[in-house]
């Protein structure tokens, strides 16, 4: 009787080979070491957001001498920690982009910028935050005004504004032809909201 069409192993298709037993043990190691990669990746990104959402809780941001002495206070006075809506917004809502990425980004620039200074004590006094102040204040302004204050309108929108309810101030400053004609965003009217301004100092 003639041989079958596929008899000879070398005429079987490629997707059959593929399901065959490998010729060496050796081979097993391939899907074997791809899926320990795909269980260790699976691993390092949950723990990287994991990490990521501990260091953007209030508690976090408070621990350091710095922040829960100079810092905290001026906040806990002001409306993004208490108001009528019951709303609060904690450092990271205003401070670390809501993306992924952008998460990202921020939280290595503060381990290449913020934890060296908070090592060598750069603002650990009330003199020495004082001195730095301005310095830390133009920092943030200018990356909020660089992603046209992203943070502030992940909780303001101005869709969502009733400006009927606002003075007339407010009304024209939050109107579409104003942001327009002047290319201003939120932290160029709204600068102290939550931390006192720096002093200013005689040219």
């Amino acid at each position: 009787m003639a041989a079958g069409k596929n008899s000879d192993p070398e005429q079987k298709g490629w997707w059959q080979r593929f399901w065959q037993s490998p010729k060496t043990k050796y081979l097993l190691w391939i899907p074997a070491g791809g899926f320990v990669m795909l269980v260790t990746g699976a691993i390092s990104l949950g723990s990287v957001n994991y990490a990521m959402e501990e260091t953007n809780t209030l508690e976090f941001c408070t621990s350091c001498h710095e922040m829960g002495a100079f810092v905290y206070p001026e906040y806990e006075q002001s409306a993004h920690f208490s108001n009528q809506s019951g709303v609060r917004a904690v450092c990271s809502d205003c401070h670390v982009p809501k993306d992924w990425w952008g998460k990202v980004v921020r939280k290595t620039e503060a381990t290449f910028n913020e934890i060296p200074s908070w090592i060598t004590g750069k603002i650990d006094s009330p003199e020495k935050f004082e001195a730095h102040r301005r310095e830390m204040a133009e920092s943030v302004w200018a990356k909020m005004r660089a992603s046209n204050s992203a943070t502030c309108r992940s909780c303001h929108s101005y869709d969502a504004m009733a400006l009927s309810m606002q003075d007339r101030y407010a009304k024209r400053r939050h109107s579409s032809e104003y942001r327009e004609a002047t290319d201003k965003t939120c932290i160029d009217c709204h600068q102290g909201i939550v931390h006192k301004l720096p002093e200013v100092t005689a040219e």
